[in-house]
Order: structure tokens, then sequence, then C-alpha cells
């Protein structure tokens, strides 16, 4: 393969790295305290799954969300930035990358409605979907580093 500057094997580790400053990035503007201490995020996303147009997303998110809603703010907002971590440094990068490709859809799913959230979600998956099938682990990683995933 032919490229400008890079080869194949370092665009593959730049889209993989831009991806998890996304991720960090979606971590870092986050209210914390609110999500954490006023439980802001999982109220907000219980709101948009009572009026979810597909009933199941408001039956599931009542069994498995709402009976532990600050759990699982922790686990939100946590999750966001290992995965940011974990592919800007290319750590457990598959691991990172199919976690991240699940929250996105799950995101997706959720936020069926808004078109400004689709985008967004949509590309974080779609890169997640080339970087893995495309193994971006393999250059500029810590796995590639101490031999994992070869």
């Amino acid at each position: 393969m032919q490229t400008i500057w890079l080869g194949g094997a370092e665009w593959l580790a730049v889209l993989r790295i831009g991806l998890g400053l996304w991720w960090l990035e979606s971590w870092r503007h986050k209210d914390k305290k609110g999500w954490f201490e006023r439980g802001t995020g999982i109220a907000w996303a219980a709101d948009v799954a009572g009026k979810h147009r597909w009933p199941v997303v408001g039956k599931g998110f009542q069994r498995v969300v709402a009976p532990r809603p600050k759990a699982m703010a922790y686990v939100v907002v946590y999750a966001e930035l290992a995965l940011g971590l974990g592919l800007v440094f290319g750590f457990l990068t598959p691991v990172a990358l199919v976690c991240g490709l699940l929250l996105n859809l799950l995101y997706l799913v959720l936020m069926i409605h808004d078109w400004a959230e689709q985008g967004q979600n949509a590309m974080m998956a779609l890169i997640s979907l080339v970087a893995l099938l495309a193994m971006s682990w393999q250059t500029w990683s810590l796995d590639a580093a101490i031999g994992l995933f070869r």
C-alpha cells in the first residue's frame, strides 16, 4: 500500500489514536459532579429511554440501568476514560475497540431520534470496526511492544 508520509499501518494507528482522543474528550467534557452526585446523566438517559419509539429500549433501561443509577453513572463515565486510554496507548486494543463499538451501538439505539448524536456515534462505530478488522494495534501500541494480539 502506498500512502503519503506514513505507511498504511501507521495511518491505522493514527485512526486508532484519534478515536481514543475522541473518547477522552467525551470523558473530559462530562460534568462528573452532575453525573455522580446529582445523577444528571442517568436521569437524562431515563427520560430519553422512557420516550423512545421502541418500547424495548425503555423496558431494558428500567431493568438494567434504573435499579442501579449511581453504579451505571460510574460505568458510563469510566468506560469512556478506559476506552480512550486503551486506544491512545494501544493497550488491550481489540478489547477496547469491541467495547467501544458496543457502547457506540448502544448510544445509537438510545439516541435514534437525535441526528446530531447519530453522526458522532456512527463515525466512532465505523472507525472502531475499521481499526478492529485492520488490526490497528500492530503499530505504535503497548500491545505490539509486549507482543499481545499478534
